[in-house]
C-alpha cells in the first residue's frame, strides 16, 4: 500500500476512470470487461503509486497500465483453450493403472482359496500353456480329471470374483 499519498493524487486517480473506462471499451469491445481491466489497472495503480513520480502525466501513465493489462491477458488467452463443456479435458485424461492391480490382487486372492488339485490343474493349462494331456501326465492322474477340475476351479473363481460367463464358457467381467 502506498504511503502518504496526496489528496490531489486520489482526486486525479478517480477523475481517470471514465477516460480509462472509454479506452478499455475501445480496446476491448466489451463494457463489463471494460470495467475490470479499469478496476485491475487502478488496483495495479494504486499498489505501485511509490513508483509514479507527481508532477508527470498520470493518465499517460495509467493508459499504458491498462494498454499492458490487456495485451498481456489477450498473449495468456492465445495459448488457453476453451473447453466450457469439459470434453476436450476428459479426452486428455488417462485412465490410472490401479484398476488392472487391484484386479490382479483380487484373482491371486481368490486363486490361493481354491483346493490345491484345481488350483494346479488352471495354473497348469492356463497360465502355464499346457495341454490337457500334458497337465494330466504333470498331475498324474486321467485327462477327464484335469479337464473337470480346470472348469471346476474357473466356475469357483467366477463367483469369487462376481464374474459371469460369455457365450463361449469364458469368464467375463459383469456389467453393474
Amino acid at each position: 500500500m502506498p504511503r502518504n499519498v496526496s489528496q490531489n493524487l486520489r482526486e486525479s486517480l478517480v477523475a481517470q476512470i471514465g477516460s480509462l473506462r472509454a479506452f478499455a471499451v475501445s480496446l476491448c469491445g466489451d463494457r463489463d470487461r471494460a470495467d475490470d481491466l479499469v478496476q485491475e489497472t487502478l488496483f495495479k495503480a494504486w499498489n505501485h503509486l511509490d513508483s509514479f513520480k507527481e508532477g508527470t502525466n498520470l493518465k499517460a501513465w495509467l493508459f499504458t497500465i491498462l494498454r499492458n493489462t490487456y495485451f498481456s491477458e489477450r498473449r495468456k488467452r492465445k495459448r488457453e483453450v476453451e473447453d466450457a463443456d469439459g470434453k476436450y479435458a476428459a479426452r486428455l485424461a488417462s485412465r490410472p493403472a490401479q484398476p488392472g492391480h487391484m484386479d490382479m490382487q483380487d484373482f491371486q486372492a481368490a486363486l490361493v482359496q481354491l483346493p490345491d488339485d484345481q488350483r494346479e490343474a488352471l495354473v497348469l493349462v492356463g497360465a502355464a500353456g499346457f495341454s490337457y494331456e500334458e497337465a494330466a501326465e504333470v498331475s498324474g492322474c486321467a485327462v477327464g480329471t484335469i479337464k473337470s477340475r480346470v472348469n471346476r476351479a474357473r466356475n469357483r473363481l467366477a463367483d469369487m470374483l462376481e464374474l459371469e460367463a460369455a457365450e463361449d464358457g469364458t469368464p467375463k467381467a459383469k456389467i453393474a
